[in-house]
């Protein structure tokens, strides 16, 4: 038994390669925060546009203190120990009846990141169904990367639209979450999710990924945020945490973030996108 997951969901997590679902957030807390987002796009939509989708939390104030919140860190400390890094964040909006899709993929492909066990931690603030485009995932598929396809697919919602070939989707498992839970999966899980069939929004925040300190970047140093214990190792840039929102300062930082994160993600491709 750990601080916040049960045996056997540790358990499932290092046989499967992913854990759901897990109890963060009150329904009635998620939705409070997704106000606080929905309220922060309609304020700064140039914000939530293309690229910024990543590393939102460098400068809006309810994502970082998500980043934060002591019973997700709790959770992940159970799985990594308790020296957590935060790499990085993702907003995944799907609206109503949206065709955007996520092709099969693991995430560490491109990332740069190693040794690969780092978790990502995938936050509902909205339903996350089947009907909505929850994820999928294929149990037991965390081992060696795969080769991965870029396809730039116009409703593919990945930076290259990459993905993994040949994948027994009858393996598949869904992973649905109400608004406040959360799924933990490992950076080499192959997983996928499909469009919005639903007429409400779908919202997920991904931290990707929390990790122990002594991972390494091997492409080009960048920052990353110590939300937990301590950092012997020095191997990213410190990343600070936002006290309020849009600051010109925070929003430069995050954009000098997502500049390195790009030259990374499309390393090798014939093409990018602005996201």
């Amino acid at each position: 038994m750990g601080k916040k997951l049960s045996t056997k969901q540790i358990e499932a997590f290092r046989r499967d390669g992913f854990v759901s679902p897990i109890d963060i957030f009150s329904e009635e807390d998620a939705l409070q925060l997704r106000k606080k987002l929905e309220t922060a796009e309609k304020k700064w939509p140039e914000a939530f546009d293309g690229a910024a989708r990543n590393n939102a939390h460098l400068c809006i104030t309810c994502l970082d203190q998500i980043v934060h919140n002591e019973i997700l860190l709790d959770a992940v400390e159970d799985l990594i120990g308790p020296n957590i890094l935060n790499y990085g964040t993702v907003l995944f909006i799907k609206e109503p009846q949206d065709p955007g899709f996520v092709s099969w993929h693991q995430d560490a492909r491109y990332m740069g990141l190693e040794p690969h066990i780092g978790i990502t931690a995938w936050i509902a603030l909205s339903e996350s169904s089947d009907e909505s485009g929850c994820m999928k995932m294929i149990p037991r598929s965390h081992g060696d990367i795969k080769e991965h396809e870029d396809t730039f697919g116009a409703d593919n919602i990945l930076t290259r639209g990459q993905e993994v070939l040949d994948v027994d989707e009858n393996k598949a498992m869904s992973t649905p979450l109400r608004p406040g839970q959360a799924s933990f999966h490992s950076a080499t899980v192959i997983h996928s999710s499909q469009p919005n069939r639903s007429n409400d929004r779908r919202i997920g925040f991904v931290i990707q990924p929390f990790m122990p300190p002594h991972v390494v970047q091997t492409k080009s140093r960048v920052a990353a945020q110590l939300v937990r214990g301590k950092d012997t190792h020095n191997n990213f840039d410190r990343a600070g945490r936002p006290i309020q929102d849009m600051r010109l300062e925070d929003v430069s930082f995050r954009d000098k973030v997502n500049a390195i994160w790009a030259e990374h993600l499309y390393e090798g491709a014939k093409e990018r996108r602005d996201f």
